[in-house]
């Protein structure tokens, strides 16, 4: 009996290198300029809220418009409410410069 011995195929493809993925699990996810104005932010916001409060009438029975539309509570609260949501939009997209670079 003969034995007979298979041929191996070769590939010519080249080895994959051995990829290091960079793990920063104990940095933080935010740096201190962000933390810094996320707490902008949120005094931008409570600031609005706290201007828009208020307009209760002394006698239920007596309405009085330029209390309750007021310049305070119609326009200068909100744009404060929102120009805090911008601030905390920026402060979670902003790149810490002392972050780790990838």
């Amino acid at each position: 009996m003969a034995t007979t011995k298979k041929a191996t195929p070769t590939t010519s493809a080249p080895k994959a290198k051995a990829t290091t993925v960079k793990s920063y699990s104990n940095a933080p996810l935010f740096g201190k300029e962000n933390y810094r104005w996320m707490l902008i932010g949120i005094v931008l916001v409570a600031l609005g809220l706290i201007l828009m409060a208020g307009g209760k009438s002394k006698d239920p029975n007596v309405f009085n418009p330029n209390e309750v539309y007021s310049f305070r509570r119609i326009t200068l609260a909100p744009i404060l409410i929102i120009g805090g949501f911008v601030v905390e939009i920026f402060a979670i997209f902003r790149k810490d410069k002392s972050s780790p670079q990838s």
